[in-house]
């Protein structure tokens, strides 16, 4: 850490870290630079970081220790040092010795330079085992490769920070790194075992270098504190064609493995066929060896953020055209430097002082929904760059500009739900229904427009809405029920607008409720019944222990 020190004139020096002032003038009167090191020590409280250490260390840059018999004259030229300052040196040296001559533990300044005490105390011993520990977990927490701690100057950064350094090999911190995943697959399952529901969310993708499917599963759980966990389980492999069969089976081995198969509430999968499938095959297996939440109707859970991807994937498909120039000009513009220039001169010539255009994940609406909102303010601008480029072609006309605009602005409720929804970091679900019940008031306002263009848009997105969300959605009703701002009555608001028959529904919920009730009242009915029967138990064994301690004290 850098602890920069200033010269105020000839006779103050301040450290542009803390804001506290050294002044010569104290020095005079029997003060010390010891000022100075109190917030330093606090620092070093707080990070366990030793700093007592009388020899001192050279912060700006030094890569070694200073001793008592070593020069402290820095070899990087301070930055600051003036012609003036270059003139008064041997002023400076006389100051620098009468402090080290009055505390010469205490913390000093040399030429505009902070010497600090060294971060390792006497007394702190080198563990090679500690260190060899925290680089596995940098390796595998920034995904770098084994080969790294064989490299020379990684080599020479550890030595610097510590002479007691040993190098390693990449099969030793490979096996390290097994022992430290090992130890946290342990701390995992200490966790799970101590839940009580864990729902989980499976997502298959494919390896870009490796060519090879995977299916991630990842598991939601509330811990003993009350936080919500999201810990990723495993990486199953999922040869092609990806059947129903080895979706559920990967499933269930995993589950197998971390000892968690009665503790499954919910399994949130994408809408695909296959996941359709492999939940049905589940649900029937977990039935048999147990009884699931509301019958089972709360096992599986369609992915709302999927859902209104494929919403805003309908409602851009209408100006597919429009999206392939609008992809294809910015990939022209950032072919090359020289065309980004001219581009970037067209948009300062037009007053556009704007960011510079991005391009979009194909397969993300939300990220195309970013890049046409983007272009939208640079759409002046392409005209006057094709006068730059004759051989750019990929220019949307005003009525293609005029249809963006429109699709944004009613695809901007949609981004806006689906952030709320895909967040992770805290639960959302009772945010849900209120959001899928602005999305609803969009889609019937739009279908009722009086363009043409919106009409059809809309109409396509409502077809899409009705097939996944026609049907009472049980988790966002118990969601925003539970929630105390909202109970009952943001059901009963929101379900008139959402569905034709929304007394069934809001009947269904009240059900639903009841019944979830009445689990966890059986539930805990049966966790006192083994409390009390287990307190019985361990008092037998006491009445038990001390009567054989009483016979034999009137024997002996």
């Amino acid at each position: 850490m850098d602890f920069p020190m200033k010269a105020v004139g000839g006779v103050n020096s301040k450290c542009g870290w803390f804001n506290g002032g050294l002044s010569i003038d104290s020095m005079d009167d029997g003060g010390s630079t010891t000022n100075l090191l109190s917030p330093i020590k606090d620092m070093g409280a707080e990070t366990g970081v030793g700093i007592d250490n009388p020899s001192s260390q050279l912060v700006h840059g030094m890569d070694h220790t200073i001793t008592p018999n070593e020069d402290t004259t820095s070899q990087i030229p301070n930055e600051n040092e003036s012609v003036t300052e270059k003139n008064n040196e041997a002023g400076e040296d006389e100051l620098h010795s009468e402090m080290v001559r009055k505390n010469p533990s205490a913390l000093t300044v040399s030429r505009g330079w902070l010497l600090l005490p060294p971060l390792i105390g006497p007394d702190t011993k080198y563990d090679e085992n500690k260190m060899r520990e925290a680089i596995a977990n940098w390796i595998l927490s920034t995904e770098q490769p084994f080969a790294t701690v064989e490299d020379v100057m990684f080599v020479k950064m550890m030595k610097t920070a510590t002479p007691l350094f040993e190098k390693v090999s990449r099969v030793t911190i490979t096996s390290d790194c097994f022992k430290v995943y090992e130890h946290e697959k342990k701390r995992l399952k200490a966790l799970t075992k101590a839940a009580s529901k864990i729902s989980l969310t499976t997502d298959c993708w494919k390896s870009s270098h490796q060519k090879i499917e995977y299916m991630v599963i990842t598991a939601h759980f509330v811990d003993h504190n009350l936080r919500l966990q999201k810990r990723l389980l495993s990486f199953v492999h999922v040869p092609p064609p990806r059947t129903a069969v080895d979706i559920a089976d990967g499933i269930y081995k995993c589950l197998q493995e971390w000892e968690i198969k009665d503790k499954i509430f919910t399994i949130s999968v994408d809408n695909a066929t296959y996941n359709d499938k492999a939940l049905r095959r589940l649900k029937e297996t977990f039935s048999r060896v147990r009884k699931l939440s509301c019958g089972g109707r709360l096992f599986h859970i369609r992915c709302c953020a999927h859902i209104l991807n494929l919403l805003v994937k309908d409602g851009l498909a209408i100006i597919d055209h429009i999206i392939g120039d609008v992809r294809e000009g910015i990939k022209y513009i950032n072919n090359s430097e020289g065309r980004r220039l001219n581009f970037s001169k067209a948009a300062h010539q037009m007053q556009i002082h704007d960011w510079k255009l991005m391009l979009d994940v194909p397969t993300r609406q939300s990220s195309t929904y970013d890049m046409l909102c983007m272009t939208l303010k640079f759409k002046d601008a392409f005209p006057r760059y094709a006068e730059y480029e004759p051989h750019f072609h990929h220019l949307p006309t005003d009525e293609d500009w005029e249809n963006v605009q429109s699709v944004c602005e009613i695809l901007k409720v949609f981004k806006v739900c689906t952030n709320i929804i895909s967040c992770s970091d805290y639960p959302t679900a009772n945010l849900y229904l209120i959001e899928v019940f602005r999305v609803k008031q969009t889609l019937d306002k739009g279908s009722l427009s009086a363009n043409d263009f919106i009409r059809d848009m809309m109409k396509k997105m409502k077809e899409k809405f009705d097939k996944y969300w026609g049907e009472c959605h049980l988790v966002m009703a118990i969601a925003s029920v539970l929630d105390p701002r909202f109970k009952m009555k943001l059901v009963e608001f929101c379900f008139p607008t959402l569905y034709q028959n929304s007394d069934e529904n809001i009947k269904e919920v009240k059900n639903a409720l009841y019944e979830m009730y009445s689990e966890y009242l059986e539930m805990h009915d049966t966790l006192v019944r083994e409390s009390a029967a287990h307190g019985s138990e361990h008092e037998r064994n006491v009445l038990g222990l001390n009567e054989g301690n009483g016979r034999r004290l009137e024997s002996s």
